[in-house]
């Protein structure tokens, strides 16, 4: 029996400009240790990852729009970074009431690299410790919230926020998903 075995775990992005080892990473690896992941996009159709924010990457095929999912579906929200899907997915009221839907049910939320600037978004870091690339610092502090340089950041301040800062984060940034729901 896998670690993971039961749990159902939603990737949220845009269909285009995501940091490509920052969504095939964890779907792949939270899929290997037993978890349903469901990769929801803007709209039907791949998703289109960049890497280094400029160099095409892979094509990501999505399970589901952003309209076709509840948080009461799913066990833990995962949203990774690029800083073009970031800025995007952030604008999109859908993807803000999902991340608010998933801290108020208590369920884990996880964000790498430039995605913790959908928590900022949605209001949920008030009080907390997280991490992110480093230049989303000053974003994170006028947000209520204390920054720090780890290579993860577990903060279980009422509901669980992980973070992470960039793709050599990824191994501790999966692990602590993992962890949040055995």
């Amino acid at each position: 029996m896998a670690a993971l075995d039961g749990k159902k775990i939603l990737v949220i992005a845009t269909n285009y400009g995501v940091e490509q080892d920052e969504i095939v990473v964890p779907t792949d690896q939270l899929r290997e240790r037993g978890a349903t992941v469901t990769v929801a996009a803007k709209e039907s159709g791949p998703i289109e990852t960049l890497v280094g924010d400029k160099d095409p990457g892979k094509s990501v095929d999505s399970d589901t729009t952003l309209d076709g999912v509840t948080a009461g579906d799913f066990d833990a929200l995962v949203v990774p970074g690029g800083t073009i899907n970031a800025d995007t997915i952030r604008q999109e009221s859908v993807a803000i009431d999902l991340v608010k839907a998933f801290v108020e049910a208590g369920k884990p939320v996880a964000a790498i690299c430039h995605g913790p600037w959908t928590l900022i978004e949605a209001g949920v870091l008030t009080g907390r410790t997280i991490t992110s690339f480093p230049s989303l610092q000053t974003d994170v502090r006028n947000a209520g919230a204390e920054w720090v340089d780890q290579e993860v950041r577990v903060d279980e301040t009422g509901s669980t926020i992980i973070t992470s800062r960039n793709p050599d984060d990824l191994p501790a940034f999966v692990d602590a998903i993992q962890a949040s729901l055995v």
